[in-house]
């Protein structure tokens, strides 16, 4: 019975942890993005995991202290995702595919303040190509 109750605490925690990630809309060329924010640790280590779905258009905007050569894996990632890391200004770096529940690593090419995740080839089937610009970032909450 204990655990049954640590269990339910840790999924409520979680679920009360993610409710409370603030969402922004962003754009890539005229396609919008509605990204669930990832701007503090706990957050950000918590990611798209345990998640079974998500709507075509909606991602997440991981946002970092500071623009380093960062790294994303898939551990506990049910969804297969692509991932697009992006400099201060939100040019995209480079694109990745991550295959779920996997912990390969996915870096960034350059150093990267914000990293989108979104469904498992959205940047390629939009165009969306390392050059291109995500607007938006610069009203993304400021990282803890």
């Amino acid at each position: 019975m204990y655990q049954l109750i640590l269990l339910v605490s840790a999924l409520c925690w979680a679920g009360n942890a993610l409710a409370q990630m603030p969402r922004i809309e962003l754009t890539a060329g005229f396609h919008r993005i509605e990204a669930e924010v990832a701007a503090d640790q706990p957050n950000r280590m918590q990611g798209l995991m345990q998640r079974r779905s998500m709507a075509a258009n909606q991602g997440m905007l991981f946002v970092f202290p500071r623009a380093e050569r960062h790294c994303m894996w898939m551990r506990n990632t049910f969804l297969p995702l692509s991932v697009a890391f992006l400099d201060d200004n939100g040019a995209i770096l480079n694109i990745e595919e991550m295959k779920p529940q996997t912990e390969d690593n996915h870096c960034a090419a350059a150093p990267a303040r914000f990293a989108l995740e979104m469904n498992s080839g959205w940047f390629s089937g939009k165009g969306v190509k390392p050059g291109g610009r995500i607007s938006g970032t610069g009203r993304a909450p400021r990282p803890q």
